[in-house]
C-alpha cells in the first residue's frame, strides 16, 4: 500500500513537473517579443484603498534603483506621513511636494481650491519637463479634474507631452474616460471592506 501511494506521488510529481514545463515554454514564447521599453501613463483609480500606497511603492521602487522622482500632492497638505519620513531620508532622489489644503469641503473656498490645483499642476509640469526627473507622481490629480479646478484637455497636454522614457502616475478616485484612454497601464481599486464602516478611524503605518 506504501508502495501505491509512493508511486502515485512520484507520478504526481511527473505530471505537474511536465505541466510548469510547458508553462515555462509558452511564458518565454511570449516574453520573446516584450523587448521595447518606454516611459508609461499610468493610473490608479477606483473607490477601493490602495491608490497611492501602490503609487509610493513605485516611488520606493524607482529610488532602489536610483532614480529621481518627484512627487506631487493635489489634495493631502502638510500633515505629517510616514511616505515623508522615508523621502526625507532620501533628498537626492525625491522631491516630495505636498501642495494640498484637504479636500474642498475642508477649505469652502472655490477659488483657493482652483488656486492650489493650479500651482500643483504647474509643479507636476516642470517635473516632467526636467530630464532630470525619471518619475512623476500626480497623487489625487483625479479629485482637482473630477471638481473641475483644471482643464481636462491641458492635464492631458501636460501628461503626454513628454521625454519617452519618463514614467508618470495618476491617482485618485473617478478618472475621466480621455486620462484612461491617454494611459498605458489603469488599475482599478475595488473596495470590498473597509475598516472605516465599522467606525475604526485612519491609522498610522495604514492611511499615512
Amino acid at each position: 500500500m506504501e508502495a501505491d501511494s509512493e508511486v502515485a506521488a512520484l507520478a504526481g510529481d511527473a505530471r505537474h513537473a511536465e505541466k510548469m514545463r510547458k508553462k515555462q515554454a509558452a511564458q518565454a514564447k511570449i516574453m520573446a517579443n516584450k523587448t521595447r521599453e518606454q516611459g508609461l501613463l499610468i493610473v490608479h483609480t477606483g473607490k477601493g484603498k490602495g491608490k497611492t500606497s501602490a503609487a509610493l511603492g513605485m516611488v520606493i521602487r524607482a529610488i532602489g534603483h536610483g532614480m529621481k522622482v518627484g512627487v506631487v500632492q493635489f489634495v493631502k497638505g502638510a500633515m505629517s506621513t510616514g511616505e515623508k519620513a522615508v523621502f526625507d531620508a532620501f533628498p537626492d532622489n525625491v522631491e516630495f511636494k505636498p501642495m494640498g489644503e484637504g479636500f474642498t469641503w475642508d477649505t469652502q473656498d472655490r477659488a483657493r481650491d482652483i488656486a492650489a490645483a493650479r500651482a500643483a499642476l504647474d509643479e507636476v509640469r516642470r517635473m516632467i519637463a526636467d530630464p532630470a526627473y525619471h518619475m512623476v507622481l500626480a497623487d489625487e490629480l483625479n479629485i482637482a479634474l473630477r471638481y473641475e479646478y483644471l482643464s481636462l484637455d491641458e492635464v492631458l497636454g501636460v501628461l503626454t507631452v513628454r521625454d519617452e522614457m519618463k514614467h508618470v502616475i495618476v491617482t485618485g478616485r473617478n478618472a475621466p474616460e480621455a486620462l484612461i484612454e491617454a494611459a498605458d497601464l489603469v488599475t482599478e481599486m475595488t473596495m470590498v471592506k473597509h475598516p472605516f464602516r465599522s467606525g475604526v478611524k485612519a491609522q498610522k503605518g495604514i492611511e499615512f
